[in-house]
């Protein structure tokens, strides 16, 4: 880093970012989802990251949700880690989407063999999920599931399956946590006992 805690491509990241995700809000909050981006961003820097990897957890959805966003892109823009690493944060970079379960399972088998940079922006991606999630449903309760292309049992499912992920010979505070609280919202659910993964649809 320089003199200061951050340097000019961070600021070009938030203004990147400010801009992309200016229409977009969060699925059952209704909260603007620049929320969870800083969310994410603020938590990774609490627990160590460097000026390359804020910026990664700035531009972790990038990808996976603004059309026309390429890989080359951020690495002219931002470096090569830089985009290395929101690729491996990226469940897919093909637009429109494929199907959700394809998706997960394809990250869940590549996060397990990610490196402890990449673990603790993910694990802080999925920490802020999982909290909203669990304010969300003392809210909704089971009306929830529907805002979610995975359901009840997909969501149990992937949330119990990304802490198994990245616990996997990563022990960091925030993989603890996100057990923590996936644990509480399938106590909430009523989830008996380790989720199923679901059928394709």
């Amino acid at each position: 880093m320089s003199a200061g805690c951050y340097g000019h491509r961070f600021d070009r990241a938030l203004a990147l970012v400010a801009e992309a995700f200016r229409h977009k809000r969060r699925k059952a909050s209704g909260v603007p989802y620049i929320a969870h981006l800083l969310w994410v961003t603020a938590t990774v820097a609490e627990h160590g990251g460097d000026e390359e990897q804020l910026i990664a957890a700035l531009l972790h959805d990038y990808l996976e949700d603004v059309p026309g966003s390429t890989a080359e892109q951020l690495q002219a823009e931002f470096g090569p880690r830089v985009s290395r690493l929101v690729l491996a944060l990226s469940d897919t970079t093909v637009h429109p989407k494929p199907p959700w379960l394809e998706r997960k399972e394809g990250y869940l088998a590549h996060l397990v063999h990610q490196p402890a940079e990449v673990k603790l922006i993910s694990a802080a991606d999925k920490l802020h999920n999982l909290l909203s999630c669990v304010s969300d449903y003392r809210t909704a309760g089971d009306k929830l599931w529907a805002r979610f292309r995975g359901g009840r049992q997909g969501t149990l499912w992937y949330f119990f399956s990304v802490h198994a992920a990245l616990a996997q010979g990563w022990d960091h505070v925030l993989a603890r946590e996100v057990g923590v609280q996936q644990a509480l919202l399938r106590k909430l659910a009523g989830q008996q006992g380790e989720p199923q993964k679901p059928n394709p649809q």
